[in-house]
């Protein structure tokens, strides 16, 4: 089902969305970009050694990580394919209307066809980065393939709960790769204890900008 979340800026001047439904931003306020690359980037993606590296999303939302991943693979010259869940897709036409391309220095053409890439197909956006998105319900979603790394970055606990249960990340961490990276702008404390009970080491890190902390979480090697 697609939607149409109304856009509203960040203090990184970079806009975010809010949706319709839960009436939550996808971002953070203190700033989108930045809390991106703080979260995703920084703390899991350039973690992750070797020439391919394979990443789940758990929600593709505006599809700023999905940039920001490509992006990163065309400057470190590695090869990504990307898994992303999503059950309220962004429409295109309200996707388009986001400046991510514009901050990060990119030619809009990336970003949208991450929108308009069909879904249920794996697609190569460039020679480096293919992404196949499933509109799915976590709940209902049967893990098919062996990941190195996870961006978790559903709603809210309180929004989303089925989203950050132990049954859930179970299911993830028997298809991480010995030593996997799971990373999260969220360390509440039942999320850390479901993770914990599903297998994985939990480290509390610094959080971005307006978070005092975020969650790395590794799979048992």
């Amino acid at each position: 089902m697609l939607i149409r979340p109304v856009t509203e800026p960040t203090d990184d001047g970079t806009p975010t969305l809010v949706h319709p439904i839960f009436n939550e931003r996808y971002h953070s306020c203190h700033g989108a970009v930045t809390e991106s690359l703080h979260t995703f980037i920084n703390a899991g993606l350039a973690q992750c050694a070797g020439p391919r590296v394979n990443i789940f999303e758990m929600g593709l939302g505006s599809g700023l990580n999905a940039l920001l991943s490509l992006l990163y693979a065309a400057k470190h010259r590695i090869d990504i394919t990307y898994h992303a869940l999503e059950l309220y897709p962004v429409d295109p036409a309200t996707a388009a209307t986001l400046t991510y391309h514009a901050v990060v220095g990119c030619d809009e053409k990336l970003f949208c066809a991450l929108h308009e890439a069909p879904w249920g197909r794996l697609t190569a956006i460039t020679d480096r980065f293919a992404i196949l998105k499933r509109e799915c319900d976590i709940a209902d979603y049967r893990f098919d393939h062996t990941y190195d790394l996870a961006y978790w970055d559903a709603f809210a606990p309180d929004s989303a709960p089925e989203a950050w249960s132990c049954e859930v990340f179970g299911r993830l961490h028997r298809h991480m790769s010995p030593g996997g990276i799971l990373v999260t702008y969220c360390a509440k404390g039942s999320v850390k204890h479901a993770l914990r009970q599903a297998g994985f080491t939990v480290t509390r890190l610094p959080g971005a900008p307006g978070k005092r902390h975020m969650v790395r979480a590794v799979a048992a090697l």
